[in-house]
């Protein structure tokens, strides 16, 4: 009868191996690392435009808004350094799957009709609806008719924290033209209209209330440029991508890094409206909508600032009343 002897295995003292911990330590002096930024070492937020012909060019498929070349991403397609915007095209009859992992996605239906299957039901859109998903909402888009979508994610921000969400923090939403439009009209027809700033209605998701916006990271607005109106400089450090709407020749946004003692840009750089085009508006730079096309426009900024607000970090300012 064989004997097994209890102890024998072979035992890992404590303390005969020392680890080195300390390969990947570095240290700087203050002044040479206290702004990565200011000193480019980070490339910053370039003022980039997206041509509505990029993604006309095709009838069926996804054309990422991609500048993380620019940014200094290698990890994956970027619009920000927390943003991915694209533009999806399907044909009638044909359909487009996404599952970013993301915890946010905002779709806005710039033309087309259709229905979305997602958790095993159908979302029927039609043309200006918003609609957003939650994390781990894979899906697959439908058109019956010609469509194109904007589709902005925060797939980019997950991918750099090395994480994929567990959670959903708001539910599948529906936002309709017809109500989107009422909302702004609404706003437009109120007779402290002339004074505001902007003639916009912000999306909101019922979970963030705090934050007032359309998820927990993303800001949507869809806002009314008037015939004539100039909408006065602010700035904020969220970054804007902002879609175009309709608009006719005349319509562009003035950009730049500060304004004068009367509120105006000072150097602005000119970025010109086309429809169903889209444009990076960087953090932190002032910018103003002008309209000179006699003809009404509007624009949909999509941003960043549900994380910027829930941080306390937005800092929205606003430029002093033309005098």
């Amino acid at each position: 009868m064989g004997h097994h002897t209890v102890g024998m295995e072979p035992q890992l003292l404590v303390g005969t191996a020392e680890e080195n911990w300390t390969g990947d330590a570095r240290y700087f002096e203050y002044s040479r690392a206290a702004n990565p930024v200011g000193s480019g070492h980070i490339p910053k937020i370039p003022l980039d435009r997206f041509p509505a012909h990029r993604h006309t060019s095709i009838s069926t498929g996804v054309v990422h808004f991609d500048i993380s070349d620019q940014l200094g991403i290698t990890a994956g397609p970027a619009t920000t350094p927390a943003l991915l915007a694209s533009f999806i095209r399907i044909a009638p009859g044909e359909s487009v799957s996404t599952a970013p992992i993301a915890t946010s996605e905002l779709y806005r239906v710039i033309s087309g009709s259709g229905y979305s299957v997602v958790d095993g039901r159908e979302l029927q859109w039609g043309a200006g609806d918003f609609f957003v998903l939650p994390a781990n909402c894979p899906a697959v888009h439908n058109a019956s008719t010609d469509t194109t979508m904007y589709w902005v994610t925060d797939e980019p921000l997950l991918r750099h924290l090395g994480v994929a969400p567990t959670e959903r923090r708001f539910a599948i939403t529906h936002f309709p033209s017809e109500r989107v439009e009422h909302e702004l009209a609404t706003i437009e027809s109120s007779p402290h209209a002339t004074d505001r700033n902007r003639l916009a209605v912000l999306l909101n998701t019922a979970p963030n209330d705090l934050t007032q916006t359309v998820t927990h990271v993303l800001w949507a607005m869809y806002g009314l440029l008037p015939v004539d109106a100039v909408q006065r400089p602010h700035r904020h450090q969220s970054v804007a991508l902002d879609l175009v709407g309709d608009c006719a020749p005349g319509c562009y946004t003035l950009v730049g890094r500060s304004i004068d003692t009367d509120g105006e840009i000072i150097d602005p750089v000119r970025v010109d409206w086309e429809p169903n085009s889209a444009f990076v508006t960087p953090p932190g730079l002032w910018h103003a909508h002008y309209n000179e096309s006699g003809e009404p426009a509007h624009i949909i900024p999509i941003q960043d600032a549900g994380l910027h607000t829930y941080l306390r970090s937005l800092d929205i300012r606003f430029a002093p009343p033309a005098r």
